[in-house]
């Protein structure tokens, strides 16, 4: 049986162009969570770490060890 040859380039071409998006999708996801990758399936005591991270830091990934708001994230 005979390759159909002239498949083969829009084949290419729509698996390079789903490539691309998802790639180009995954990079616009992790810049915007600090380049870490998603979470998933949170519990209760994810959700009010994550609460907690961004009124420390203002960026739901960003972690600090220090217990007390800053004076720049308390008065916005």
């Amino acid at each position: 049986m005979p390759v159909p040859w002239e498949a083969l380039i829009p084949s290419a071409l729509l698996v390079t162009m789903f490539g691309v998006t998802g790639t180009l999708a995954n990079i616009t996801f992790r810049a915007q969570n600090q380049w870490k990758p998603p979470r998933y399936h949170l519990e209760r005591w994810d959700e009010m770490m994550i609460a907690r991270d961004n009124r420390l830091t203002g960026h739901n990934r960003g972690q600090t060890s220090d217990p007390v708001i800053p004076s720049r994230a308390a008065s916005s």
